[in-house]
């Protein structure tokens, strides 16, 4: 048995088209390389969506888990060569749901020296405690799997991967950029139709459209002002020379023509804006009654819920098995270290890109979805009566993959909080389940 455990999760090898290159292929080809080279009683868990099984339009299983060595021949050697020299653990995820449901992949990976455990969770045992390990699909509504090993019974969230993410992979190479690969990056599942539009805007609209409408929206504000100006110049609030008959304006020229184009259209836009926004917000209402009562919810993790229901799962299990000190998961691709007194909760992040919403330097603007990489690794070991969790995100230089236009109107994201490098805990100690977390360290995204 191995005294030391390391994780990684999330990898998402596979898909269709596009979806099968791997960005940060060489970080990891180094990161089992190092493994293999140090040995030891070391045990690497990959903790679910080691592969991107659903991602591919009509493959399945074996066929589906053969496409993905063949399309990364050099990442599969070396598990292999790591496999050797220290234990290699895969369990399943959602999108590699197939590993618990075709007893004949167990075989196909220890081919590789892989060692798959067909569980939804597994344990491990560090010093005097115990380590609860599990990918998380089952606390996501739209990814629960009803029937854990039967390939028939799928979740919501395999349609919608099937349908949208499998074609975004075949047609991404059509798109300006190569863009539409990320869309297994966009999380939660609601951000889609917003970084769709976002890279349409940015991306693909015309340029001469762009120009035109960049101004006209850039210039909204300013309508607005007018016209609350004109009305306030209209009860005889200002006189009608501060903005109607404004003689700095009108000795601009051609320039005041224009000037006056922009904020009449505008103004016939807010009109529009204003005569549809009762039955838009009537129509939206009436969708999201129709997606509830057909038991679906636009994602199983909202924005802004973060992390909460993977949290009472740890609390669960923290109050019905004493003996375990860690809970380890992964799922929503956000790493983290949460601490109650002497329990910590880990999520093991994603080794894909992370596409962050910010919003623009210039109001009305779409946001961007800002790209960036935490390849996050922990190790779990004990030290003499205490446990440690050292923490490790893997140095990269994958660029920001942004246009000129992004580059110049985008806001930098907000900082990352910090994980902790090492965490101390003593197994023995007190367990502390607050309402609202506490001594957490994560990467919320909305």
């Amino acid at each position: 048995m191995a005294t030391e455990y390391v994780f990684i999760s999330d990898l998402h090898l596979g898909g269709e088209g596009e979806l099968s290159a791997f960005d940060c292929e060489a970080e990891l080809l180094d990161f089992l390389a190092e493994l293999e080279r140090v040995g030891g009683d070391v045990e690497l868990i990959v903790n679910g969506d080691a592969f991107g099984l659903w991602e591919y339009g009509e493959l399945t299983g074996p066929a589906a888990l053969d496409r993905v060595i063949a399309e990364h021949p050099r990442l599969f050697e070396q598990f292999r060569a790591t496999g050797a020299a220290i234990d290699v653990t895969l369990i399943p995820g959602n999108h590699d749901y197939d590993l618990a449901c075709y007893p004949s992949l167990v075989d196909r990976l220890a081919e590789y020296n892989l060692s798959l455990e067909p569980a939804v969770s597994i344990t491990r045992e560090v010093g005097e405690a115990t380590i609860w390990i599990e990918h998380g699909q089952q606390r996501d509504a739209n990814n629960r799997l009803p029937d854990w090993g039967n390939p028939h019974a799928l979740p919501v969230g395999y349609f919608v991967v099937r349908r949208i993410v499998d074609a975004a992979g075949e047609y991404a190479s059509r798109a300006s950029g190569n863009w539409l690969r990320d869309v297994q990056s966009v999380a939660p599942m609601e951000e889609v139709p917003r970084w769709l539009f976002s890279n349409y805007f940015y991306r693909e609209m015309s340029p001469i459209l762009r120009a035109v409408v960049v101004p006209l929206l850039l210039f909204f504000n300013l309508t607005l002002l007018y016209l609350a100006g004109t009305i306030l110049e209209t009860v005889g609030v200002v006189p009608r020379w501060v903005f109607t008959d404004n003689p700095v304006v009108h000795a601009l020229g051609i320039a005041d023509i224009v000037l006056e184009l922009v904020v009449a259209i505008n103004l016939v836009i807010v009109a529009v804006l204003l005569l549809l926004a009762i039955p838009l917000w009537l129509f939206r209402r009436d969708l999201r009654r129709t997606f509830s009562r057909f038991g679906v919810v636009l994602s199983g993790v909202r924005v802004g819920q973060g992390d909460e229901p993977f949290l009472d799962a740890a609390r669960a299990v923290f109050e019905s098995r004493s003996d375990v000190a860690i809970f380890v998961y992964g799922h929503t691709h956000r790493a983290s270290l949460t601490r109650w007194g002497d329990r910590v909760v880990v999520n093991t992040g994603t080794w894909l890109k992370k596409l962050q919403h910010v919003e623009t330097r210039f109001s009305r603007l779409p946001g961007i979805y800002y790209p960036t990489f935490r390849l996050s690794t922990f190790r779990i070991y004990a030290e003499g009566e205490r446990l440690v969790v050292a923490y490790e995100a893997i140095p990269t230089d994958r660029s920001t993959d942004l246009t000129w236009f992004q580059r110049l109107v985008a806001r930098r994201p907000p900082t990352e909080e910090p994980i902790p490098a090492r965490t101390e805990i003593d197994p023995d100690g007190e367990l502390v389940l607050p309402d609202e977390p506490a001594d957490r360290n994560d990467d919320e995204r909305s």
